[in-house]
């Protein structure tokens, strides 16, 4: 709960942005999804090989939670058999800018993970 003190100032426009997009981007799977999908619109398979890990479940929830925040977009091809495609939107194509940048601000700056050597980043850059 926010502290009533006047002596507390209110945040900066910066913090309360940033506040904002943690709080969807900073989610789990959410910043791997929108990568995946940075490779070009996929079915609901194709996204999952993409991010090894990510439970069918979870990624329905992260799909769904992005499309809500008119991230990408669901399209739905008739079948049988019925088949979703998700494509990012020009909202979501912004964020792969700075997601880039995250990437290589990873790369250069923090520690390698120990079960898993560097690889290349969304840039390009080794």
């Amino acid at each position: 709960m926010r502290s009533t003190d006047p002596q507390d100032p209110e945040p900066s426009p910066t913090i309360r942005a940033l506040t904002h997009a943690f709080a969807l981007l900073g989610k789990r799977w959410n910043g791997l999804v929108l990568a995946a999908l940075a490779q070009g619109p996929a079915g609901f398979g194709e996204v999952r090989e993409r991010v090894p890990g990510i439970s069918d479940r979870m990624l329905a929830d992260r799909l769904h939670e992005l499309a809500v925040a008119g991230l990408l977009t669901r399209t739905v091809h008739r079948g049988p058999p019925l088949r979703s495609q998700y494509a990012l939107t020009p909202h979501g194509n912004a964020f792969l800018i700075p997601l880039a940048a995250l990437a290589v601000w990873a790369e250069e700056h923090l520690p390698p993970h120990p079960d898993r050597p560097r690889h290349k980043t969304l840039a390009g850059q080794p």
